[in-house]
């Protein structure tokens, strides 16, 4: 990022450029999945971090070359991990770490959670193959003890739920005028 382009300009051109893309095999795309998780989150409270974290859990997605569906591929593009270090670079871990952590917290809620798995979505359950399936009973309390581990699982369930081609959010931009800053000085984990 140059001085001369602000963070919501660089926010806003990442949406503008890949945004229009599919989310999926959902019947939306990236920036109408986004703008429904940070409104889920907004509506639970979940404060600034939260709701930035939301906005942006899936930026990874739009940050590498792989194309648009690399999953159907049979390549996992570690969004979680891109989206994390892009998040990292421009916010507080309280932003950063639950997007770095989303997937694994899909990891654990299949692996603990009776009918989490068989619920997935066609795509999810690709990914989730492709990301190392359900965790272990070590990897489960490795994530459990991690920091940031129970917003992972917050936004996880968020990530779930914002999914509907009709629903009605707040704008990209009445997101960043809300939160962008305040989520840049939130720095308290959960």
């Amino acid at each position: 990022m140059t001085n001369s382009i602000t963070l919501i300009d660089e926010i806003r051109q990442v949406y503008l450029c890949e945004g229009h893309h599919a989310y999926g095999l959902y019947h939306l795309n990236q920036l109408q999945h986004a703008l429904q998780s940070a409104a889920r989150a907004e509506a639970q409270d979940l404060g600034p971090a939260m709701i930035m974290a939301a906005l942006l859990h899936d930026v990874g997605h739009m940050v590498h070359d792989l194309g648009h569906a690399p999953a159907e591929e049979g390549v996992d593009d570690k969004h979680e991990v891109l989206g994390a270090i892009w998040a990292a670079a421009r916010f507080p871990p309280a932003v950063s770490e639950p997007i770095r952590l989303h997937v694994a917290a899909k990891r654990y809620l299949c692996a603990v959670e009776p009918g989490y798995e068989a619920a997935l979505s066609k795509d999810s359950a690709i990914s989730l193959r492709l990301q190392g399936g359900p965790m272990t009973p070590e990897e489960q309390s490795a994530f459990l003890s991690t920091p940031y581990a129970h917003n992972a699982l917050a936004l996880r369930r968020i990530d779930e739920l914002a999914k509907e081609p009709q629903a009605i959010t707040p704008t990209l931009e009445q997101f960043l005028d809300t939160y962008l800053e305040k989520a840049r000085g939130q720095v308290t984990v959960e």
